[in-house]
């Protein structure tokens, strides 16, 4: 669960503030590759080859993709894929990431 929430490198916000647009596949690719998403302490930047590597204090790395209408993360050493449906406030150009089980977390471009 830790590498879940680590994957999306995220702060969270109110998400009833802002107005959220949902990004399909090839719009999430273009939003995440070679990009930097930062939060209070933390960071995370996702590279075109599938690599992502997340910055708390400590360095990760695992693999990323956008899947259908999904962001995807696989941290070793387990196995499994985590997706998350995205959305972007364009006011604000933060990202908002949605679990399966609902729980939402909101990234934004490092600067």
């Amino acid at each position: 669960m830790r590498m879940q929430i680590a994957a999306l490198a995220v702060l969270a916000t109110s998400p009833a503030l802002a107005q959220w647009r949902a990004l399909s596949g090839p719009k999430i690719a273009g939003a995440l590759s070679e990009r930097k998403l930062v939060h209070e302490g933390a960071w995370q930047q996702f590279e075109v080859s599938d690599r992502t590597h997340y910055n708390a204090c400590s360095d990760s790395w695992g693999k990323w993709r956008a899947e259908g209408d999904q962001y995807c993360s696989q941290w070793p050493p387990t196995g499994g894929w985590a997706c998350y449906a995205i959305a972007r406030d364009d006011d604000t150009g933060a990202l908002r990431f949605e679990g399966e089980s609902g729980d939402l977390t909101v990234g934004h471009y490092a600067k």
